[in-house]
């Protein structure tokens, strides 16, 4: 961007990112328009309200100094723990899940925890000296920054966002250094702890979804439905697609939740093959320019935080995209900036504004 037509702090903002989230974001609205017969309402319209609000507070956040994430990360952590207890003992059930507070606004305080697992992990590793991370005492506190708020979320019940904080806190673990035995022996222990957790610890259509992963054919018209319905909507749209507002498995009902967790099979019979890789390669792009924000960055703090919420994002569209296609289990991720909603796509816009900081912050110019 020519910085002689701009002011130098709206200059120095990552526009190409930004214009790329825009376009993803954009191309969502259009899918939720034709998942909506050919209407704004009631999905693209709000859809797309929200997100250029959550764009302007990315921005905003990005002017938060570095020092002031790194200084407010375990605090910020622990208050939003004490929120998943207030939820357990005082939130709303809605839909058979207790997920949120009502403070006169709607809160879920699940989705804040997936950016602040990462922040608290890495200001841990920040903190730990570096002789420590080789010793068994630079992975079980980690644990317990992991697993509470885990254990937490799991009991609301959201399997998916316990799976996804697990999963960014265990990256900054990863990358921090601590040596690959100890990594293994808790991924062996979490290996070990699946089958108990399974039959323990998840309710009965937690379970089943899991089940019918592994035989989605042995209940087609029931649990399997999802799976084996969102299969047909990407294999029939071929290469190029049916072509917009000709979809079919959408629009005559057969693709449920074609606006959320399956936004991606309904975007694939019109869009095809193409469209589909096309989106991919948008989010690639994103994240790989949140990759080299942390490889640009100065300490290990940005370093691990901007990794972290890089992969964050990378495991949102990994586990949907899994999700749809049938090679993982529905634990209700949606995909971030298409799906319709306001959750997914706050904790990227949280993200992405605070790699914008992390960026800010960056001595040299990040070029992807």
């Amino acid at each position: 961007m020519n910085r002689s037509l701009v002011p130098e702090p709206l200059a120095r903002l990552p526009w190409r990112m930004i214009l790329l989230v825009v376009a993803i974001a954009t191309f969502g609205q259009v899918v939720l328009y034709s998942a909506a017969g050919g209407s704004m309402q009631p999905w693209a319209m709000s859809q797309g309200v929200r997100f250029y609000m959550f764009v302007a507070a990315a921005i905003m956040l990005s002017y938060v100094p570095e020092r002031a994430w790194r200084q407010g990360a375990l605090p910020v952590y622990a208050v939003i723990v004490v929120l998943l207890i207030l939820v357990e003992l005082i939130g709303a059930v809605r839909g058979g899940s207790q997920r949120w507070l009502d403070m006169g606004i709607r809160l879920q305080p699940s989705e804040f925890m997936k950016p602040a697992i990462v922040l608290a992990c890495a200001r841990f590793y920040d903190l730990l000296p570096a002789g420590e991370t080789r010793k068994f005492s630079a992975i079980w506190p980690a644990a317990l920054l992991i697993g509470v708020p885990a254990l937490l979320i799991l009991k609301q019940p959201d399997l998916g966002t316990a799976l996804m904080v697990c999963a960014g806190g265990a990256t900054v673990v990863f990358l921090s250094g601590v040596p690959l035995r100890l990594f293994v022996g808790g991924a062996l222990a979490l290996a070990v702890a699946t089958p108990l957790a399974v039959n323990f610890l998840l309710h009965d259509y937690q379970r089943n979804r899991v089940l019918i992963f592994l035989d989605p054919e042995s209940d087609p018209l029931g649990t399997g439905y999802h799976i084996s319905q969102s299969k047909i909507a990407i294999g029939s749209g071929g290469i190029f697609g049916k072509g917009f507002l000709q979809g079919t498995q959408s629009h005559l009902d057969y693709l449920p939740e074609g606006h959320t967790d399956f936004v991606f099979a309904t975007m694939a019979e019109e869009w095809g093959l193409v469209g589909g890789c096309l989106l991919i390669l948008a989010f690639i792009l994103v994240i790989r320019w949140g990759i080299n924000v942390g490889q640009a960055a100065n300490t290990r703090f940005a370093r691990l935080t901007a990794a972290g919420l890089a992969t964050t994002i990378f495991f949102y569209v990994a586990i949907n995209l899994s999700m749809v296609m049938g090679i993982a289990p529905v634990v209700g991720i949606p995909l971030p900036l298409v799906s319709f909603g306001s959750s997914a796509q706050m904790t990227v816009m949280l993200c992405l504004g605070i790699l914008m900081s992390i960026d800010r912050q960056n001595r040299r110019t990040v070029r992807w």
